[in-house]
């Protein structure tokens, strides 16, 4: 094994591109701990680093035989780090973003099903209390809130008066707000 540790950059690349393991070796202990440092140093990440550090020189053996280096080793090798780790950069940016958007859906998706849970569940409560209500007062009620007729439709449909419907509908809306609270109440408007 020869001593190249002597030789410049460039005979060093001329031996690299001839498949010499020793000159790659030599150009991996000459500059990997300058590379590391400014791959950590920008990362703050020490196995990123280390993968960055060797995805750079295993695809320099994988290339050395078409490797052109217009600068300097040290300055291409050192352009090659950056790179990589802007990449690696943009790369975790556009993975917080992802995860965010993730997030923010599941929390929204979390939201409504919650919000529809309480919704369906109200609506149960409040179906029980109106079928609790006498026979006529919620006839009349239901005839008012979901067959959305009028008082003088309701009298006429069930030969009662005009002034009894609309008294059954208040008597019912009174005994619901009761049980059930004035925000129920205004749901029983909104829904029937």
């Amino acid at each position: 094994m020869e001593n190249i540790s002597s030789y410049a950059d460039q005979e060093l690349l001329s031996l690299l591109r001839e498949s010499n393991h020793t000159a790659y070796a030599e150009i991996y202990k000459r500059y990997s701990g300058m590379l590391y440092l400014h791959a950590y140093n920008k990362l703050r990440n020490r196995e990123e680093a280390k993968d960055i550090l060797q995805e750079l020189f295993a695809n320099i053996w994988n290339r050395r035989k078409e490797l052109k280096i217009e600068t300097s080793l040290s300055g291409y090798l050192y352009t090659a780090i950056r790179n990589r780790v802007f990449k690696q950069i943009a790369s975790k940016e556009v993975e917080a973003q992802y995860i965010t958007s993730i997030q923010k859906y599941a929390n929204q998706w979390e939201c409504i099903t919650d919000h529809l849970t309480r919704q369906n569940q109200l609506a149960v409560i409040i179906e029980n209390e109106i079928e609790s209500l006498p026979a006529k007062m919620k006839e009349v009620f239901l005839l008012s809130r979901k067959a959305h007729l009028s008082h003088r439709e309701i009298a006429g449909q069930l030969g009662i008066t005009e002034s009894t419907a609309k008294k059954q509908v208040n008597n019912a809306l009174k005994i619901l707000r009761a049980k059930l609270g004035l925000l129920t109440c205004l749901l029983i408007f909104i829904k029937f």
